[in-house]
């Protein structure tokens, strides 16, 4: 087991290039800042992601309904929320060699921590990026790249009750894209300028919104621990004090990962109450009040907002995962993912390139590949260095085709974790492994 986690940051960061998790965007340009690229394991780990929290926010659920916002919206929708206005961070410009630009209230004491130079006084920094729609540019055509997916849900509110059977309570999810330029990005992609969410806003009666909060907490807090598998003892909740409540927020708990940078928000669950209902309304001079059909009464609902993002979740994950041992004298990493997040669950190799083993390597893949994420390796070399690569990514099971699969129609398991190797025959082998990875 990996005993220092003071470089384990450095060591995940090196992995995801190394086997394909997260390349620097543009990297031979000399790369962006806080900008990254998703490789072909990353695509597929983020993938899980969306997925695992789709299925349990939305899909295995009879109140929470699903959509898509434009990135773009109407300047007024930003206005209304108060980005336009009140979105800002403290920033300072180092006045000594350096020249950098900080958060001001990211820093300790009054000297830059880059070069010891003096600083700025603060000043605010807005944190939306700004565009332009049509093919001038000027103030009545600017826009902005939406800081968070929540303003569609709240903008679309009245459309979605209109159009669909919701009553309260319910919720509206989604995912996508996101934009904040901020001003120190940091610690890989825990921190980016572009990054994706996952939020969910819960439409509640004014009244039960607490008890609907403590509810969002404690599932959002289970589907860490048993949906994603990761370790309870690294995860806590954290109530905001009241001096860092945001504007909209009656209450907020943060789900909360011990980094090897300290502890960091996961997840964040918000007691909006009617803030952005009420806003929307008085800027929008639409009535977005609820009409219940059981009291007859209109009311603005409060709201209850789980939000998370792809990309803390995928560094979570992987630092979490991240571990290494000894075996044979020579250390070996592995990603102890659980499986319903393994990029690959299974892997299928025939023992070596010769055509006599390709043909029921490749029957073996096919059988599989129709109920578990398989990959394909019949790169030759020694078997072991395989195994390696497949701990490197993750992959809880290998599925090895050697000279005996001719004779007995069998192929051996070898399980991620404990190393450890079972024959079973091929007619076997699906239920087998439904069985392991129950």
């Amino acid at each position: 087991m990996i005993s220092q986690r003071e470089d384990l940051m450095e060591k995940v960061v090196s992995l995801c290039k190394r086997r394909g998790f997260v390349y620097p965007s543009s990297e031979i340009y000399g790369g962006i800042n806080a900008l990254y690229d998703y490789g072909p394991y990353g695509v597929a780990l983020r993938r899980n992601i969306r997925n695992l929290w789709w299925r349990h926010v939305v899909d295995l659920r009879e109140d929470v309904v699903g959509l898509e916002a434009s990135i773009i919206m109407n300047s007024e929708v930003w206005v209304a929320s108060g980005h336009v206005g009140g979105f800002t961070d403290p920033m300072v410009d180092c006045l000594g060699t350096c020249k950098k630009r900080w958060r001001a209230d990211h820093l300790e004491g009054d000297r830059c921590p880059e070069c010891g130079g003096p600083l700025s006084e603060p000043r605010q920094f807005n944190l939306m990026f700004k565009t332009y729609v049509g093919p001038v540019e000027d103030a009545a055509a600017q826009v902005y790249l939406r800081p968070e997916t929540a303003q569609g849900m709240f903008v679309d509110f009245k459309n979605v009750v209109q159009s669909t059977r919701v009553r309260v309570p319910f919720g509206i999810a989604q995912q996508g894209r996101s934009f904040r330029n901020e001003i120190s990005p940091g610690n890989f992609i825990f921190r980016l300028r572009e990054f994706e969410q996952m939020e969910m806003e819960f439409f509640v009666r004014p009244g039960e919104d607490e008890r609907w909060h403590d509810y969002w907490i404690d599932e959002r807090r289970r589907w860490y621990t048993k949906v994603l598998g990761l370790r309870s003892e690294r995860l806590r909740l954290r109530a905001h004090g009241a001096d860092e409540l945001s504007h909209y927020s009656k209450a907020t708990t943060d789900v909360e990962y011990a980094f090897p940078f300290g502890w960091g928000e996961l997840e964040g669950i918000a007691n909006r109450t009617d803030f952005d209902l009420r806003s929307h309304q008085q800027h929008s001079g639409q009535d977005l009040t609820y009409l219940d059909p059981e009291t007859n009464e209109r009311y603005l609902p409060y709201v209850i907002e789980p939000a998370a993002g792809v990309d803390r979740i995928m560094i979570t994950a992987l630092v979490d995962a991240y571990d290494e041992d000894e075996v044979n004298g020579e250390t070996r990493v592995v990603l102890r993912f659980h499986h319903n997040l393994a990029p690959v669950e299974v892997a299928v190799m025939p023992l070596s390139k010769k055509d006599t083993l390709i043909a029921p390597a490749r029957e073996v893949q096919d059988l599989l590949r129709q109920h578990f994420r398989v990959e394909y390796d019949q790169t030759g070399g020694h078997i072991g260095r395989r195994y390696r690569r497949q701990d490197e990514i993750g992959t809880p099971f290998c599925v090895t085709v050697d000279f005996d699969t001719l004779d007995d129609r069998a192929v051996t398991i070898r399980e991620r974790d404990s190393m450890e190797q079972e024959r079973v025959p091929i007619a076997g082998l699906l239920e087998r492994l439904r069985e392991r990875l129950a």
